[in-house]
């Protein structure tokens, strides 16, 4: 199993719990092209990657913060943590019955998603490519993000 430049960057960071995620703020002119939003994958305009695809989609209650399981106050959140290299917590995940993966501030807003399939990208809830979502050996996953898709999490 080939592990990614991106992977390699992170396993170095030490991860408090095997199911919390790391950000770190790409410089998204360093991504291989197929992480990035060049790839026609990743591409914001693709279909499955929109907003307004049924999964993916603000209206649809499983991307929710008030669906069971995406609450902030829900425990199986405490496993969920999304931090940075400093230790400091930016919010949590959470995955939708679909496959998406739900990403959330502190507070339970929704940030950013990644759809179900087809690629490893993150966007915005209003669809603008975010940043990626990687892989690590141990089976858990590293949020590397852009530095405006990471100001989100603190506003």
């Amino acid at each position: 199993m080939r592990l990614s430049p991106l992977a390699l960057m992170i396993a170095a960071l030490a991860a408090p719990a095997i199911a919390d995620a790391p950000l770190i703020v790409l410089d998204r002119g360093q991504l291989p092209f197929d992480l990035g939003p060049g790839h026609p994958a990743n591409n914001p305009a693709r279909p499955a990657n929109s907003p307004n695809a049924a999964w993916n989609s603000s209206g649809n209650t499983a991307n929710s913060a008030a669906a069971p399981g995406n609450r902030p106050t829900d425990r199986v959140n405490e496993s969920r943590v999304i931090f940075t290299a400093d230790g400091s917590v930016l919010g949590y995940y959470a995955p939708n019955a679909g496959g998406v993966l739900n990403l959330f501030d502190l507070s339970g807003r929704r940030i950013a998603y990644r759809p179900a399939r087809g690629t490893q990208s993150l966007f915005t809830t209003q669809g603008a490519w975010c940043g990626t979502v990687d892989g690590l050996r141990d089976g858990s996953f590293v949020l590397a993000v852009t530095p405006e898709c990471a100001r989100r999490f603190r506003r």
